[in-house]
């Protein structure tokens, strides 16, 4: 049995963490404020704010076979590691793979450059910092998981939900998509992230690991939802410039299409995961994936408001604004087919920072940003 203390733990990765680590039959504490939400049957919620002086009294006085640290924010995490690292056998960092300067390369591993991290108030360097600073005080009792964009039931994001929900209330209509071409999905779900980080813990490895699922086609993903969403309609592809020019967004948030990224930024969902495969890591079937997620969906309505993607109507309306009696006008292809339309020249793509995981609640003076909590 494991002694086991989640820095966060009610939120969507932390509390899946939390319940799988109960139903295991281990021993677990979650130290949260308890904003995000409840912590599972079995598991003590301690409260506290880590941001106030004292947030560590309660749980530096035990000794922890385990410390699984969620937080981005590089104070939290240094004064946590200065409070319990005396006091812990193994330490889990949750990161990311948005520490990664190059989106550019396809299967890249974790020796891949990170950024300097000198803007700590952006994810991805705040995320470099955290791991630079638990490196330096626990050294090879320290394993940092880099997962990539998770999913899978109970997604607070609906940037790969979206997309079986979308085409489950679609039915036989039209659904717009991203061009396909060229373009992949490389998705975890947050429970088999969950079960490698307490397998992983148990073990006691140690070292930097992509906790990624493998890369697959675009095209093949939306083929797949299609089929368990039981869609009879077509998908349109629309070409960059096209969905640029009628406002339509870069995942993730409103008025955006979730998966498509600037093509410049084809490497960001196409991580190397040797390292998490050689470790054991799972990695469910994408029908069985997929199917979970739409039972979930339903559940919590097809047609609830999301915060990512077009609704119904933004979906309708795009199509609608297609030149009168040309259903397939320039830039505007079926998916899966190859190559651009017509005519059509990609337009310039207007470079984002791609981040992956749920995003965070907003706090005043910053904007939301992705985590695991």
């Amino acid at each position: 049995m494991l002694r086991t203390l989640i820095l966060g733990g009610t939120g969507w990765l932390g509390s899946e963490l939390a319940q799988q680590l109960v139903e295991a039959g281990h021993e677990v504490t979650a130290l949260a404020r308890g904003v995000a939400g409840t912590v599972p049957d079995g598991v003590r919620l301690v409260r506290a704010d880590r941001s106030l002086p004292g947030a560590y009294d309660t749980v530096s006085r035990s000794e922890w076979d385990e410390v699984i640290e969620l937080s981005y924010e590089p104070a939290f995490v240094e004064e946590a590691l200065a409070a319990l690292s005396a006091h812990a056998a193994h330490w889990t960092l949750v990161s990311t793979v948005s520490v990664y300067a190059n989106q550019q390369q396809p299967a890249a591993n974790e020796d891949a450059a990170v950024y300097e991290p000198r803007d700590l108030g952006d994810y991805g360097q705040a995320k470099v910092a955290a791991e630079r600073t638990s490196e330096q005080v626990l050294g090879e009792r320290l394993l940092i998981a880099r997962p990539g964009l998770i999913t899978g039931p109970k997604d607070p994001t609906d940037r790969f939900s979206y997309w079986v929900s979308r085409l489950a209330l679609a039915g036989a209509a039209q659904v717009l998509t991203p061009a396909v071409q060229g373009r992949y999905v490389q998705v975890i779900d947050v429970r088999d992230v969950a079960a490698w980080i307490i397998d992983a813990g148990q073990r006691e490895l140690q070292g930097v690991v992509n906790v990624v699922g493998t890369p697959r086609p675009l095209a093949d993903v939306l083929d797949t939802a299609a089929q368990v969403a039981g869609f009879t309609g077509e998908l349109v592809a629309a070409e960059d410039q096209w969905l640029q020019d009628h406002q339509v967004s870069y995942w993730p948030g409103e008025r955006s299409l979730p998966l498509w990224l600037p093509r410049e930024d084809f490497g960001f969902l196409q991580r190397g995961n040797q390292r998490y495969k050689s470790a054991a890591g799972p990695e469910r079937d994408m029908t069985d994936l997929l199917a979970d997620i739409l039972a979930d969906e339903r559940a919590r309505a097809l047609d609830r408001e999301r915060r990512a993607g077009l609704d119904r109507g933004k979906n309708w309306n795009c199509w609608q604004s297609l030149p009168a009696g040309a259903r397939r006008p320039r830039g505007i292809r079926p998916c899966g087919s190859s190559g651009p339309a017509a005519g059509q020249r990609p337009g310039p793509a207007h470079r984002r920072r791609i981040h992956s995981a749920a995003t965070l609640p907003h706090r005043p003076g910053r904007s939301a940003r992705p985590g695991w909590q």
